[in-house]
């Protein structure tokens, strides 16, 4: 990720970017919403969806569902209900992912790079995987 993209985590869609924690997205015209919705839903934390008439609603979106601009949504599980919502796209104002991603920087390289480093090192190195917390 750009180090320039650290610096402000308030943006538009950003371009080619990753959802991270601590990113808020401002809904804008309709390529700009699918684009944020595809990422909420990209997202492994929680998130919480400012909607345009004041309330917050958090929890993990697990959907996007819909075409047009009229019938985009988001279906999100709701902590501690055990329900899920579904949110019209046109009902929110904006988006932040505050929610930490329990898998942020694991992926694949750097599993196999940690795994070479402690081989190289003489460490005990092992193929089980580091617990998610």
């Amino acid at each position: 990720m750009p180090q320039q993209n650290k610096q402000d985590p308030t943006t538009q869609v950003p371009d080619g970017d990753e959802p991270r924690q601590g990113l808020t997205i401002h809904l804008g015209d309709h390529e700009q919403v699918c684009a944020a919705l595809e990422m909420t839903r990209d997202y492994r934390g929680d998130t919480t969806l400012h909607l345009k008439d004041g309330e917050a609603v958090a929890g993990f979106v697990f959907d996007v569902g819909g075409s047009g601009p009229d019938d985009r949504s988001l279906r999100l599980e709701l902590p501690g209900e055990g329900g899920r919502r579904t949110i019209l796209a046109s009902e929110i104002s904006h988006i932040d992912f505050d929610g930490r991603d329990p898998a942020a920087g694991k992926s694949w390289e750097g599993w196999v790079k940690r795994y070479a480093e402690k081989k190289l090192a003489g460490e005990a190195a092992s193929i089980e995987s580091e617990k998610l917390d």
